[in-house]
C-alpha cells in the first residue's frame, strides 16, 4: 500500500515517476489564465491566517461546506476567521474522493510543510502554524509566487481598468511578468440595457470621449484594447454560455446600440445579433496585435435566485450547462478565417459531453502557421480533477495533438492554488507511463520526456512569447 500524498503520488508505474521526476516537477510555472488580484501582488501583501488566503472567495470550499450542513454565517457570513476555519476543518474528512481532499493537503504540504491531515482534532495548532509562517516575510504574496517557481501570471481584466497595478509591478521590476488580459464580456452584455448603459458611461469617463454611436463606442473600446497591448497584454478571455455568432448587418448593429441608449427594450434576436457583432469585433482587435483569445464556454451561472440576492453573484451558485456549441463556434471561427484574422484560439468546455466536439472543432482552423494555433484547452472548472484531466487529455489525444497542449492554468482567485499545476503535471506523466508501461508507446524516456517538458512549460512559452 502507497502512502497517502508521497512523492511518487498519482504517478502508479516506474516510468511515471521517472517521466515526472525528470522531466516535469522542476519546470517553471506559466499561469496564463487566473484570477488572482493585482492589487495584492503590487502591494506584496501578507494574509493575516489561513482564512483570509485560503476560504476567502473560493468557490470550490463554499459549495462542500454547504453540502455538509454549515451555516452560511461561517462561510460568507460574520463568524470569525477561525471559526470559518474551524468548520472547514470539519468538513475536510467528508470530502474523501472530492478533488479538495487531494487539494486541501497538497497545498498545506507545499506551503506550509504540514503533513498531518486536516480535521476537527488537527485545526487547531494547523490553524496558528500557518498562521505564524503566514505573517513572516517568506510568505508576501511576491515571495509565495516565487517559491512556487511561478514564472508569468495572466491576471483578467475589464477595459474599464487602469492597470495601475500592473504598472507598479513592471516599474518594481518584480520577477514574475504579471500581465493583463483583456476580459470585455460587460461591454456586450446587451441582456441588461440598464447596466450596459451604466457600463458606457463608465467607459466614456475612463476614455474621456463622449458615445452616443456604435462607432464612438467600438472606437473607445479599441483605445482600451491598444491602452492594454502598451502595458503588456497578450491575451483576450470570454467567459460566456456558448459563442454568439448570428448575422447582422452594420445598420441594424448601429439601430440596437442607439435603442440601448435610449434604454429600450430589446427583442432576443437583436440581443444575439448585438453580442455577435461585438464578438467578431474583439476577435478581428485580437487578431490585429498577434494576442491570443481564450473562450470559456458552458457554465450556467447564479441558478440559486435567493442565493443571489443575499450574496451576489459568484458565490458559488454556477453549475455546468448543457448549451449547444458547435455549429456557432464553426460559423464563428470560418468568418474569421475566411478573411484570415483568426487568432491564435484556446476554447474550454464546461460540459464533458463537449470534450471530443471542442477536440474536433479546433482541428478544422489549424493552417499550419503555428504549431498548435487552435487549442483545446485544459480540463476548466468542475472538470479540473483527475477524472476531468484524464478525460480531456485522452480526448485531444485521439482527436488531435496531445504533444501540443499549452498546459495547465489555475484559473483560480487563490494564492495557494498553485500546486494544481504539479496535480496536471502527475497525471500527464502518469498517463503517457502507463502507455509505456502497457507497450502502447516506446520506451524512449528521452522523447518522451521532451514531449512531457514541452506540455508543461515550452509550448505555453513558444505560444504566448510573453
Amino acid at each position: 500500500m502507497k502512502n497517502f500524498l508521497d512523492q511518487d503520488f498519482l504517478l502508479n508505474t516506474p516510468t511515471a515517476q521517472r517521466l515526472y521526476h525528470e522531466y516535469a516537477a522542476h519546470q517553471p510555472i506559466i499561469d496564463y489564465h487566473c484570477h488572482l488580484p493585482p492589487d495584492q501582488i503590487a502591494d506584496d501583501v501578507n494574509f493575516e491566517n489561513i482564512t483570509r488566503i485560503w476560504l476567502y472567495g473560493d468557490h470550490y470550499k463554499w459549495r462542500a461546506m454547504r453540502a455538509n450542513g454549515v451555516n452560511e454565517a461561517f462561510i460568507t457570513g460574520n463568524k470569525t476567521d477561525q471559526e470559518k476555519f474551524i468548520k472547514w476543518a470539519e468538513t475536510v474528512p467528508y470530502t474523501l474522493r472530492n478533488p479538495l481532499y487531494h487539494w486541501t493537503h497538497l497545498e498545506l504540504q507545499r506551503y506550509f510543510g504540514i503533513s498531518e491531515l486536516l480535521s476537527p482534532a488537527s485545526a487547531q495548532k494547523i490553524y496558528a502554524e500557518c498562521n505564524e509562517k503566514l505573517r513572516s516575510p517568506e510568505f508576501s504574496v511576491r515571495n509565495i509566487l516565487k517559491s512556487k517557481n511561478v514564472e508569468v501570471v495572466g491576471t483578467t481584466d475589464d477595459p474599464l481598468d487602469n492597470l495601475a497595478h500592473h504598472q507598479k509591478l513592471k516599474q518594481d521590476n518584480y520577477s514574475v511578468k504579471i500581465l493583463p488580459a483583456y476580459r470585455p464580456d460587460k461591454a456586450m452584455n446587451a441582456d441588461d440595457v440598464a447596466g450596459l448603459n451604466k457600463y458606457i458611461d463608465q467607459l466614456e469617463a475612463v476614455a474621456n470621449v463622449s458615445i452616443s454611436n456604435i462607432d464612438e463606442y467600438l472606437s473607445a473600446l479599441k483605445a482600451r484594447h491598444d491602452y492594454f497591448a502598451e502595458n503588456g497584454c497578450k491575451l483576450s478571455d470570454h467567459g460566456l454560455e456558448q459563442i454568439y455568432a448570428e448575422d447582422y448587418t452594420d445598420v441594424e448593429i448601429a439601430s440596437i446600440f442607439n435603442k440601448i441608449r435610449n434604454n429600450e427594450v430589446l427583442l432576443p434576436l437583436e440581443i444575439l445579433k448585438f453580442k455577435s457583432a461585438m464578438l467578431y469585433q474583439f476577435a478581428v482587435w485580437d487578431h490585429e496585435k498577434g494576442w491570443v483569445q481564450q473562450f470559456h464556454l458552458g457554465a450556467l451561472r447564479n441558478n440559486n435566485a435567493r442565493a443571489l440576492a443575499n450574496l451576489g453573484p459568484d458565490t458559488g451558485w454556477d453549475s455546468i450547462g448543457d448549451f449547444t456549441q458547435g455549429r456557432a463556434l464553426s460559423k464563428f471561427f470560418n468568418r474569421l478565417d475566411t478573411t484570415n484574422q483568426l487568432a491564435k484560439t484556446i476554447i474550454y468546455n464546461l460540459n464533458p459531453a463537449d470534450n471530443e466536439l471542442f477536440a474536433t472543432m479546433v482541428g478544422n482552423y489549424n493552417d499550419g502557421s503555428v504549431a498548435g494555433k487552435m487549442q483545446f484547452g485544459s480540463a476548466w472548472w468542475f472538470l479540473d480533477q483527475k477524472d476531468g484531466m484524464i478525460k480531456q487529455m485522452n480526448a485531444l489525444s485521439n482527436m488531435g495533438l496531445l504533444s501540443r497542449l499549452v498546459g495547465m492554468l489555475t484559473d483560480s482567485r487563490s494564492f495557494m492554488s498553485f500546486p494544481r499545476h504539479e496535480y496536471f503535471r502527475r497525471l500527464l506523466c502518469n498517463l503517457l507511463g502507463d502507455d509505456i508501461e502497457n507497450g502502447e508507446l516506446p520506451n524512449d524516456i528521452a522523447w518522451t520526456g521532451k514531449i512531457v517538458s514541452d506540455i508543461c512549460y515550452f509550448n505555453a512559452k513558444n505560444y504566448f512569447d510573453f
